[in-house]
């Protein structure tokens, strides 16, 4: 209890209070009050309502926080936008109730400065705003949600990941919705976790987002628990979408494979040309002798035919070696129209005769007049050696080579078809057979970079590839290029392929 002397100066601290504490019984008559025009308040005390001598009203005003306070016995603070109505006069915004022995014998009825009360109101808007607005702005997806999963924090970014409106998801969106099953539940049990960023942390968590019309979608999350009274109240986090820099990563690891294998036909383009170098000077020799030979001197028939057949074979050799620098030189890329079937004809003429082709039957149908295409021939060159080197190999050097050439039905482009009599490729592996590095042969047989190149290729010229196959039945490769003068723009080649 306090003394004397406190009671005091408490109630002179009240009196020079500059602002009005009224105590009112729970029937709303005035019982007690301090501060400005307490004399006027407190006259005729238990006696006159609250409400009729401040406002001159017959009955408590509808925001009146004194009738809340006296039905739920709480501190209650008053709703204000309507308050101007009573400017001038004190404005009852805060009440708290006097309680003995669990009864309520009075409320204190407590009267602040409005228009101070409303610039706290402003700034705390201004501030909720900016926060909201800085949400709104990032770049991440945003999305907060209670113990329930209930969504109440949701953003732009995070609409344009997930599909769903800002509207929706505040409305209807359980966060359990936005992750594939279970992710939610494998999430919060790593945010329970101190070994995944921190007590109630988890940060570049790589997972998916699942949207609303079904599509999954690759994402870095990075959330946190929230907590009140060191109890979990609600979790926040921030998805950030990967599927920018994963299209990047794969344009890389594309560039990568063609640096690789531009780095491979380099090599072997210096190999070839040391080669050539080193058979020519023989070969010359050969040609040359034989012919001051078959000149000089008086021959058998069959010496002569002998001879002939020296310099045929000499010929011949001198032709693959030309064959081998034309096709294995180092060039920057040039575009220009080329005959793809003479492309065609002069892999076949380097392969025909290697030992893997001996027991393969080689059947060509070429389109005759087969208008030029717009291509680099070096690039093209390696398209159709990896082609048929990757048939003659399925086909473990035994079975049969198609090669067709035909003019597309539009007019505008190149089929070719190359097709082998091997195994096939079985159907879990065909829709895999373009990725880098993938590869069925076994360890040390093969990189993966061949059909991945190939591919490569294609897209480069503008193209289309294909596979067909069934197992037991072969494979088809089907390829489509534009003929000169006839390319697709880039609005083309998103339309049609």
């Amino acid at each position: 209890m306090h003394t004397e002397t406190e009671k005091a100066y408490l109630l002179k601290a009240l009196e020079h209070f500059n602002r009005k504490f009224i105590v009112i019984s729970p029937d709303f008559k005035v019982l007690a009050a301090s501060g400005r025009d307490s004399a006027a308040l407190a006259k005729n005390s238990g006696q006159t309502h609250c409400y009729k001598t401040i406002y001159d009203r017959f009955a408590p005003c509808e925001s009146c926080p004194a009738k809340k306070t006296l039905q739920t016995c709480e501190p209650t603070l008053r709703e204000i936008e309507n308050d101007r109505a009573h400017s001038g006069r004190m404005t009852c915004l805060y009440s708290y109730p006097l309680v003995s022995e669990g009864v309520l014998e009075a409320i204190v009825v407590v009267d602040f400065d409005l228009p101070m009360l409303e610039k706290l109101e402003d700034r705390l808007k201004r501030s909720n705003a900016f926060f909201r607005n800085l949400i709104r702005s990032a770049v991440d997806g945003v999305i907060a949600a209670d113990k329930t999963g209930k969504v109440f924090i949701f953003n732009d970014a995070a609409a344009e990941i997930t599909g769903y409106s800002v509207a929706e998801a505040l409305n209807h969106l359980d966060i359990r919705q936005v992750y594939p099953e279970g992710e939610a539940y494998e999430i919060m049990r790593k945010l329970r976790s101190e070994e995944y960023g921190g007590q109630r942390k988890l940060k570049f968590y790589p997972t998916q987002a699942v949207r609303k019309d079904g599509a999954v979608i690759p994402i870095n999350l990075n959330a946190a628990l929230v907590c009140d009274n060191n109890q979990e109240v609600a979790s926040i986090g921030f998805f950030h979408d990967r599927r920018e820099e994963l299209r990047i990563k794969r344009e890389l690891e594309k560039t990568q494979v063609q640096l690789l294998q531009a780095e491979k036909m380099a090599s072997l383009g210096k190999l070839a040309a040391g080669v050539a170098h080193q058979l020519n000077n023989p070969l010359s020799g050969i040609t040359l002798f034989s012919k001051i030979v078959l000149e000089d001197y008086e021959l058998p028939d069959e010496a002569r035919e002998d001879l002939q057949r020296i310099l045929r074979d000499a010929q011949r050799c001198r032709d693959t070696v030309k064959e081998l620098l034309e096709f294995a030189r180092q060039t920057r890329q040039i575009m220009k129209p080329n005959d793809i079937n003479k492309a065609l004809s002069r892999t076949l003429f380097l392969l025909q005769n290697q030992t893997l082709f001996q027991n393969i039957e080689i059947q060509t149908d070429l389109a005759p007049d087969l208008p030029p295409v717009q291509s680099d021939i070096q690039q093209i060159n390696h398209l159709f050696m990896n082609i048929i080197l990757n048939a003659a190999e399925a086909m473990e050097g035994k079975g049969r080579l198609s090669i067709k050439t035909a003019v597309a039905p539009a007019g505008d482009r190149a089929c070719i078809e190359i097709s082998d009599s091997g195994p096939g490729i079985p159907e879990e592996v065909l829709p895999h057979i373009f990725e880098p590095f993938f590869t069925t042969k076994e360890e040390g047989k093969g990189t993966g970079l061949g059909l991945s190149l190939v591919y490569g290729i294609v897209e480069n010229h503008g193209g289309a590839i294909r596979a067909s196959s069934r197992p037991g039945e072969g494979t088809t490769f089907s390829i489509e290029l534009f003929f000169a003068g006839k390319e697709k723009n880039e609005a083309q080649r998103d339309g049609k392929s």
